[in-house]
């Protein structure tokens, strides 16, 4: 077979084979920063995905809300202003401007995917000598649920949403001793009240939204809190999650609307996401300095050991280039092997991480997400990596004169 291999592959893989013990420590060392970079790598891939599922189904990506309730100073017959104090009102509800129009809008843009009208407002839950202060959602279950995943939550019963039914949390569940298919009366601050069957019982995975969080029709919300046909939030998802920032400012700067997106209702944790993601590109940038400088002194080092060869070959016809290139094959060849063996070594230590971190309830951690670019990146940088390390000794291997080298 080497008969169909040029002569610098052939040299460079002798060399190697030669040297062993060193071509072992060097493939060793690359490996093992290299299986760090895939372990850093797919357990924050990993880590975001679960933080993005665990958001992104709990929440819309962007919410439309009415404008700020403004105070306007009143004036005196005489044109000024009776007082130069204006505090600023409290926020009642109010159903969006138009919501309708806005509604059409939203689904006419090439960015939004699905949109959902929402009720929401307070009101007081009832059961015999029990009561609970609740946050109600008036929602259209066809469009709301492929916001927020409320069926991939329940716990109990099914995500039904009649005019007569209610979804509740477990520890408001638990609070007011109401079971699967019991009735509640929910009455708004107004007086108005209405009797509710609970339809399902709905685990948020966080207690605060457990105790308070309801979720009934969009008409029965509309008619307890008194806003016949109104809505008070405009619900929506786009197709790439980490522009909806972008989207919203577009939205409220056309529309007489608010809009938060979940970059900024979520804030610190997208800081946090972009903290680790920073890190990583360190610990990445760091573990190749050092994989580089281990190439770089392994390849020197063999060129001192190997001057009297390399003067051989120069004496025996083989140019500067050729040279130059044995060199090259050896630290892309310790690059390209290193990063195979790191990457296995990388999979099967975050796959036993996977296996022995669990949350609390026995649920895992985080997902294992293997990136096919993740590994075919990792090896290329790896193989360039291993090319420029060996550019410096491959250069003074190039140059050595071979009867100077002969001589030793």
């Amino acid at each position: 077979m080497n008969r169909w291999l040029p002569f610098e592959w052939i040299a460079a893989v002798r060399f190697l084979r030669e040297g062993r013990m060193q071509t072992l420590f060097i493939v060793t060392g690359i490996g093992i920063g290299v299986g760090v970079i895939v372990f850093m790598s797919a357990l924050l891939t990993g880590l975001q995905a679960n933080f993005l599922k665990r958001v992104l189904t709990s929440q819309p990506q962007i919410q439309l809300l009415p404008p700020d309730q403004i105070a306007r100073p009143l004036r005196n017959g005489l044109g000024e202003f009776e007082s130069a104090i204006v505090q600023r009102p409290s926020q009642r509800t109010i159903s969006i401007d138009q919501w309708p129009k806005i509604r059409d809008r939203m689904l006419a843009d090439p960015e939004v995917t699905v949109v959902s009208p929402t009720m929401s407002g307070s009101a007081l839950a009832v059961r015999g000598d029990a009561n609970r202060a609740i946050a109600i959602s008036g929602v259209e279950p066809a469009s709301y649920f492929k916001i927020v995943k409320i069926p991939d939550y329940i716990v109990a019963g099914e995500a039904r949403l009649t005019s007569d039914d209610i979804i509740i949390g477990t520890e408001l569940a638990k609070d007011l001793g109401a079971n699967l298919g019991d009735k509640l009366r929910v009455q708004a601050a107004s007086g108005s009240a209405v009797v509710l069957k609970i339809t399902g019982v709905v685990d948020l995975g966080n207690k605060g939204p457990n105790e308070r969080n309801t979720y009934v029709a969009l008409r029965t919300a509309q008619s307890l809190l008194g806003t016949i046909g109104g809505v008070t939030t405009i619900d929506l998802t786009v197709r790439d999650i980490y522009a909806a920032e972008t989207v919203a400012a577009r939205i409220q700067a056309s529309n007489t609307v608010q809009a938060d997106s979940w970059i900024k209702t979520n804030a610190q944790f997208f800081t946090a996401i972009n903290a680790q993601q920073t890190s990583n590109t360190l610990i990445r940038v760091f573990v190749a300095l050092s994989v580089a400088f281990g190439i770089a002194a392994v390849l020197v080092v063999s060129v001192i050991q190997r001057s009297k060869d390399i003067g051989i070959l120069r004496a025996m016809g083989a140019s500067r280039g050729q040279v130059l290139r044995v060199f090259l094959i050896q630290g892309g060849l310790l690059g390209f092997v290193g990063a195979l063996a790191g990457s296995l070594v990388g999979v099967a230590g975050l796959v036993y991480w996977h296996s022995i971190v669990k949350q609390a309830d026995g649920s895992e951690l985080f997902p294992l997400v293997f990136e096919r670019s993740l590994f075919v990146v990792t090896a290329i940088l790896a193989t360039l990596t291993g090319l420029l390390a060996a550019m410096f000794p491959a250069l003074r291997a190039a140059k050595l004169d071979p009867v100077e080298a002969i001589r030793g």
